[in-house]
Order: C-alpha cells, then structure tokens, then sequence
C-alpha cells in the first residue's frame, strides 16, 4: 500500500480572498504531492534494503520517511481544517479551550503567539496531549519535529512560506489573521470528541 494525494472538498480558488486559488493549487498538487512522493520513496528504499541486507542508509531513510511523511499527515489536516464557511469553536470543545487556556481569547493570543515566533520553516498546533488528558499549543519544526509521542494534532496551521508568501509575502500577521476566518471548527471538534475518549486507553492500555 501506497500513499495518496488526498482529494480537497472544496475548490483552490474556495477560500479567497484569504488564500488564494494560485496558492492552494500549488500548496495541494505540487507541495502535498511532493511529500506523498517522497513518503513513498523511503519507504520502497526500506523495502529495497530488508531485500538485500544493505542496512547502511536506514538512518537517512528513517529521517526521509519521518519528514515526508510528516509533511503528508500535516497536510491532509490541514485542510480538513479548513473551510469556505468558516464558524466559529462551541459546545465542549469551546468549554475545554476555556478551561486549559483561560478563555477563547488567550488561546488564540497564545495559538498566534507560536505561529509568529516559529525559527525557520513549521507549524503551530492545538493538539489533545494524551497523557495530560489535557489540550496544549505548540510549535511543530519543518514537518516532524517537536511532536512529543501522544499528542493527536487537532488544528494546524501552516508556517512554511510557500503556504502565505505569493499572497502576504512576509507580512506573516496578516496571513495568521486571515486564517482564522476559514478555520472549519466543526472538523476541529469531530477531532476533539474522538481523541478525548479514546487517546488515552490507546495510548496507555
């Protein structure tokens, strides 16, 4: 079994004027593909030297696959996450923001606050920490580092510059604003209910 590009449920040009069309089409079918390309790669290499007992480049393709395959699983959240429609976080999943982060207000200061201050190339994540049972922020460096084990990504937002820059080129706060306007909460609470009840028992037994 092979990686796949995942299909978007929405058109490019859907979530202008916030990204655009010429954005997403290369974001989705060149940027995504490349990951999902390389995904695959590393891992026939792998199969290519289980074959033939040369383990000399297992430390290089591990480090592939985790990079590309990183890349392909960021992606594919995060445009489940968003949408044309917009809305806005209610009900538990708003009640739980509320409760780890203070109010609605200090999690988004604080969600921004990590997208702006990423060193280089990554991401910002509202993730379930299953072990805590508990939400958390946090900064994901290129597409796989900084990720502790059990923690289930719930929104991300996308830090690396071919995700902003024909559109905001580096005024970076303003693609973070826009962002918020096309963030598909329902995506982020079907997410939220299914890792609150199963994380835990799936991580600890």
């Amino acid at each position: 079994m092979t990686y796949s590009l995942p299909e978007l449920s929405y058109d490019y040009s859907a979530l202008e004027p916030h990204i655009s069309a010429r954005i997403m089409e290369l974001h989705h079918s060149k940027h995504h593909q490349a990951y999902v390309t390389g995904a695959n790669a590393a891992l026939e290499a792998m199969a290519e030297a289980r074959a033939t007992e040369n383990f000399v480049n297992i430390p290089r393709l591990q480090k592939d696959l985790a990079f590309h395959l990183g890349g392909h699983v960021n992606h594919s959240i995060f445009w489940k996450n968003l949408s044309p429609d917009g809305g806005s976080a209610e009900g538990e999943l708003l009640a739980a923001i509320s409760e780890h982060f203070g109010s609605y207000d200090a999690f988004q200061k604080h969600f921004n606050a990590a997208a702006m201050s990423i060193q280089g190339s990554g991401w910002a994540y509202l993730a379930w920490d299953s072990m805590g049972n508990r939400l958390v922020i946090g900064q994901l460096y290129d597409q796989q580092g900084n990720l502790a084990m059990g923690m289930i990504p719930l929104l991300m937002l996308d830090m690396w510059e071919h995700a902003f820059y024909l559109d905001y080129v580096n005024v970076k706060a303003d693609y973070v604003k826009a962002f918020w306007n096309i963030v598909n909460w329902q995506d982020v609470s079907k997410r939220f209910d299914s890792v609150k009840a199963n994380s835990a028992s799936l991580l600890l037994g």
